[in-house]
């Protein structure tokens, strides 16, 4: 069980006094899974497992990109930055200066040291948080003002334009406009978000499964074609209908028969998961975290059986929660097959809880799951 904390203390010394450190967060999402890339609402919050971004001024066009969680220095001229990527780590680093010269902004060349908390392919979004927190910095030593909402626009369109992978925006925007103690309904299609007061009495337990299974990357991006197929059938019937966002359950049952099997399964799960989020808001606003922890059990088996994302670690670890005292909701969160869950849980409760879910899953599986209690955290910025 750890306490996260963000000090980055190593980053503040590594270029003397003419370097400047910046993080971003990672992210944890309360409810609404997979509905970002449909169009719908998502209820994440920013924690306080951060990237951290050491910059310091060159003379010439050069980055050089270090890190100190993976092997091999890095360096690129600005006006020769590769047009697709090779695979290195470093393409979330050139995809992003990449990005940013295109749109415009003229980048002096730079020294970054990079050192992440954020473990990697545990569903807790390390990509989004090393994006905003290079992107930020790389505007910020140059001089340029920073508008967020693009920053998180340009941020997603790295990831599915150049890294490859077809995310929707949740999870930069939540890196962008994170608030301390707050967790953010934003609306997908709109970006309209609104800040939710998560009580005090309740705080965040993830529990990593300390699995990330093959055809992760593979799975979350059929299922996003599965949702465009489901709209382009279902707009056959109802041309308002450009994305799941805009089907009601009724439309759903309505028109299920021009759907196969799966289809249904998939656009229930995204039909369904929206309202829940909805639902959601009205929980925490009216402070019923009973009810919310009801929502997240509905979102998890839904997650389970009918986007069948889920796997037996992840399942095993919703289960052990669910019979652990101080348990008001547990479900997966992220892309699924093997990362984390999600935990609301009475803050007096927090840390029994974690060692009595960490020694059951250890004592089913063999691995000791890392498990963080959380701070809810600010979005990104400098280090002060």
């Amino acid at each position: 069980m750890e306490l996260v904390s963000t000090p980055f203390a190593g980053l503040q010394t590594r270029f003397g006094a003419s370097g400047r450190v910046y993080r971003a967060p990672g992210r944890v999402n309360l409810i609404g899974e997979h509905t970002d890339y449909n169009d719908g609402y998502v209820l994440p919050a920013a924690i306080n497992l951060a990237c951290g971004v050491a910059i310091a001024a060159r003379n010439d066009r050069i980055l050089h990109i270090q890190s100190a969680n993976m092997p091999g220095d890095v360096h690129v001229h600005l006006d020769r930055l590769p047009a697709v990527r090779t695979g290195h780590w470093s393409d979330y680093v050139i995809g992003i200066a990449s990005a940013l010269e295109q749109a415009g902004f003229k980048l002096p060349g730079a020294s970054l040291y990079i050192q992440s908390e954020v473990p990697l392919g545990s569903g807790l979004s390390s990509s989004a948080a090393l994006e905003t927190s290079v992107a930020y910095a790389l505007l910020d030593a140059a001089g340029y003002p920073i508008d967020l909402r693009k920053l998180a626009l340009l941020c997603q369109r790295v990831e599915n334009e150049y890294v490859g992978a077809r995310c929707g925006i949740m999870d930069p925007f939540i890196a962008c406009h994170g608030k301390g103690g707050h967790a953010l309904l934003l609306d997908c299609r709109s970006l309209d978000f609104r800040l939710l007061r998560v009580p005090p009495q309740a705080r965040l337990v993830i529990c990593n499964t300390m699995v990330k299974h093959e055809l992760a990357s593979s799975q979350y991006n059929l299922r996003r074609a599965e949702c465009e197929e489901a709209v382009r059938l279902l707009a056959t019937k109802l041309p308002c209908v450009r994305s799941l966002r805009d089907v009601s359950k009724r439309d759903l049952e309505g028109q299920r028969s021009l759907l196969t099997a799966t289809l249904y399964k998939r656009a229930c799960h995204v039909v369904e998961e929206n309202d829940r989020v909805l639902g959601a808001e009205s929980a925490l606003k009216a402070g019923n975290l009973t009810g919310f922890g009801e929502l997240m059990a509905q979102s998890h088996l839904s997650l389970k059986d009918n986007y069948e994302v889920s796997c037996r670690e992840l399942d095993l670890l919703v289960e052990i929660a669910n019979r652990t005292r101080g348990v008001y909701g547990a479900r997966m969160t992220g892309g699924g097959f093997g990362g984390c869950t999600v935990n609301l849980v009475r803050a007096e409760t927090a840390a029994d809880f974690a060692h009595q879910v960490g020694e059951a899953y250890y004592g089913a599986t063999g691995r000791h799951p890392d498990v963080y209690i959380c701070e809810i955290a600010e979005g990104v910025g400098p280090v002060s």
